[in-house]
């Protein structure tokens, strides 16, 4: 056996086991990464310079000033405005509180960019209202969970950031408006899903349309919905780049969520920047091990061998496309959504691009297939926040969530198979 073949037996077998054994997965990459550059012989700085590598990065900034907007437009009163504008715009359809906490979470997804703070802070409003308008307990927890997924993909979202700085200088204002599009089919999808449940279950309908409370509620929440504005007009437009875009858009929230809404106090604010650094510490302990395990993938050529191993099985590129969707399907069984985007992007992105799948496109596809997987047992992270907010054992939830899951596959295929659904508006507007 070859010194290249046990170290990549190493590196992949100790990866695995740790993940079954339920090792943090930041421990799991640095530790594999370890043993297969111990069993080369090769000098252990290669960790530490590895590690600041990874995170050395101008378009890595974005990531925190993401993150740090989402927590204070998410802790500053904003949830319940954007609420109530979904209600104005959807509340009066059957099963009308299922669409308001879809739509909800699509407004609010374009500000937090995150599924588990959409469940925490929607979930706690948002379930237990319409377990009191008369929905059971585990639908609503199966929609807050399933909706929350659309925050991931419309911007400003921290995760394509990160897939960017993965693929290589994909752009990220290509990005954030190849988002637009899939969220609302998603957001679609599941209201679809949703009118289906509530019809057979005979759930209530909400108060009349009146597009006078309409344009009010918009008018209430457009401070909220403009720091989206902020962000992809001025990474489009080319105004910003995405890290000053995001920094920018910290002083806005800053200055809405203080002044204007008059959510947060200061020592309000001082709290947001605690549950920030905390998110950031682990953003960053995942990037810079995940930087360690890439670099042993690809001094090893497991990219190469793996695309090789997968192309060889079939030349269909539609059997390979699907193949493609399952591998990140079972990986998001396993695994949280920033590791998947750090590790999987270097060996998947080729094989994608050789059957014709482009960067952009690849990138919503990974990210909804992750979104997914923050659904799934045993690593699903929203299922398990969903179910803690709502209060429904978990084994109820994810039976509640089985037709959403095909509402979400099918948009998956839809995306996968139709590439102008992601390129339409960043080939119109990304010129």
């Amino acid at each position: 056996m070859s010194t290249q073949t046990l170290a990549i037996i190493v590196l992949l077998v100790s990866f695995i086991v740790m993940i079954f054994l339920r090792f943090p997965i930041a421990y799991a990459v640095a530790l594999s990464s370890l043993f297969c550059l111990l069993s080369q012989g090769l000098p252990l700085t290669t960790i530490c310079q590895q590690m600041v590598k990874g995170i050395s990065s101008f378009s890595l900034m974005a990531v925190p000033f993401f993150i740090t907007m989402g927590v204070l437009m998410g802790s500053g009163g904003i949830s319940e405005k954007l609420i109530a504008l979904a209600n104005a715009c959807v509340g009066w359809m059957t099963g009308g509180m299922a669409m308001v906490n879809i739509v909800a979470s699509y407004f609010f997804g374009g500000i937090s960019g995150s599924a588990s703070a959409d469940t925490a802070s929607l979930g706690s409003i948002l379930i237990p209202m319409m377990v009191d308008q008369g929905y059971d307990d585990d639908f609503s927890t199966a929609v807050t969970i399933t909706s929350s997924c659309e925050g991931l993909l419309v911007p400003p979202s921290h995760n394509m950031v990160i897939y960017a700085m993965s693929a290589g200088g994909v752009s990220v204002g290509s990005l954030f408006l190849a988002g637009y599009i899939p969220g609302a089919m998603l957001a679609l999808s599941l209201m679809v899903g949703s009118y289906i449940i509530s019809k057979r279950r005979h759930y209530p309908k909400g108060d009349k349309f009146s597009f006078k409370n309409l344009i009010k509620q918009f008018g209430i929440s457009v401070w909220a919905l403009a720091a989206v504005v902020i962000v992809v007009v001025g990474v489009v437009g080319g105004w910003f780049t995405a890290t000053e875009s995001a920094a920018v858009a910290v002083i806005y929230s800053l200055i809405v969520s203080v002044f204007i809404y008059k959510g947060l106090d200061w020592k309000g604010v001082w709290k947001c920047l605690e549950q920030c650094v905390d998110t950031l510490s682990i953003v960053l302990i995942l990037i810079s091990t995940s930087s360690i395990f890439g670099y042993c993938l690809t001094t090893l050529h497991v990219p190469d061998l793996a695309a090789n191993a997968v192309i060889g099985m079939t030349s269909n590129p539609i059997i390979l496309a699907l193949l493609l969707n399952l591998i990140l399907l079972l990986l998001g069984c396993i695994m949280d959504m920033a590791p998947i985007i750090l590790i999987a992007t270097p060996i998947l992105l080729p094989i994608a691009q050789s059957i014709g799948i482009d960067p952009i496109q690849f990138g919503i596809m990974m990210i909804l297939n992750c979104g997914i997987g923050l659904l799934t047992p045993p690593v699903g992270a929203v299922l398990f926040i969903g179910s803690a907010v709502g209060k429904v054992k978990m084994e109820r939830v994810v039976k509640a969530t089985l037709p959403f899951y095909l509402c979400m596959v099918v948009v998956l295929l839809l995306l996968t198979f139709i590439p102008e659904i992601s390129l339409l508006l960043p080939n119109l507007l990304a010129k």
